[in-house]
């Protein structure tokens, strides 16, 4: 049934493209470009019932042919185009009229993407040049974009929007606007409690704990886990001097990164040689802590 399921993906895909009404012709470089980029991504094509990106394209060319296609930062792209395609296709945000997370994902994206951009731009071909021009003009669109969404952003009153704009343009009445909202509903999420706890890190180290480990709770299985609650503690852990607790932490936030960051098998090697932990039983514990926090079966530890 899994490759029925994926066979019936596949046809469905390619039917848009080469049916006697849409034949692909070689001149046609857009739909060729397109082509290759679903390509490129079928390979994710999982078998659960979610609509791969590949699939999501097919009716979003427009979105998934922003930017010139590269194989670099393709992960980021590729994050855009879904942030993008959920913003403006999804059918339940289409009765909403909040979309201010949707929109918060996608400026987060962008800077992701630019991030990656802003170092793949300065690499230089000497025999393919216009692969330089294509990055360069990649980057310059994405901050372009980035610019136009912040400023359309700029007064929102969403617990995630007034953090961006309080932490990227210093805006002291978004931040007390999100400070007035601690404890109501709107901040009961896992984004938000990591938000507020940003705010108290350099003031309460057992509020921002205590936030942390709430935002944990929160995490809803299937969603984007906030990586940098897990970095997060094991810093707040390494300064109090809780070597265990920092390497759990710290290894369970290597867990969640597809990348290998030789940094961080550095620090982590670093710990247990100078405070002589017992890593293999560690290791178990950061495996079972992820496991609870993406089912959603995390519960906070006393600290």
């Amino acid at each position: 049934m899994q490759h029925e399921s994926f066979l019936h993906r596949l046809q469905k895909i390619f039917r848009s493209f080469f049916s006697d009404k849409t034949k692909i012709r070689v001149n046609t470089v857009n739909q060729c470009l397109l082509v290759l980029f679903i390509l490129s991504t079928l390979l994710l094509i999982s078998c659960d019932d979610k609509p791969s990106l590949a699939e999501l394209c097919v009716d979003n060319k427009e979105i998934c042919l922003e930017f010139g296609q590269d194989s670099w930062c393709k992960t980021q792209r590729n994050a855009i185009s879904l942030a993008k395609i959920t913003l403006t296709s999804s059918p339940t945000l289409k009765k909403s009229k909040d979309k201010s997370p949707q929109k918060y994902r996608l400026l987060v994206s962008y800077e992701d993407y630019i991030d990656c951009m802003s170092l793949a731009s300065q690499i230089q071909h000497i025999k393919l040049k216009e692969k330089t021009v294509v990055r360069t003009n990649n980057l310059l669109m994405a901050k372009a974009k980035l610019s136009e969404l912040t400023e359309e952003t700029a007064g929102a009153n969403h617990p995630h929007l007034l953090y961006y704009h309080w932490t990227r343009r210093s805006d002291e009445q978004a931040l007390n606007k999100l400070l007035q909202l601690e404890g109501s509903e709107l901040l009961e999420n896992s984004t938000a409690q990591y938000h507020l706890a940003t705010y108290y890190v350099k003031r309460d180290i057992n509020k921002t704990l205590s936030l942390l480990f709430h935002s944990l709770e929160l995490h809803q299985p299937g969603s984007i886990l906030e990586a940098e609650v897990l970095q997060t503690l094991a810093t707040i852990f390494t300064n109090k001097e809780k070597y265990k607790q920092a390497y759990i932490w710290l290894k369970t936030y290597q867990l969640v990164n597809d990348e290998i960051n030789s940094d961080l098998v550095d620090k982590l090697s670093l710990y247990q040689q100078r405070y002589r932990l017992d890593t293999d039983f560690l290791d178990k514990v950061a495996k079972n802590t992820l496991a609870k926090i993406e089912s959603g079966k995390f519960t906070s530890p006393r600290f």
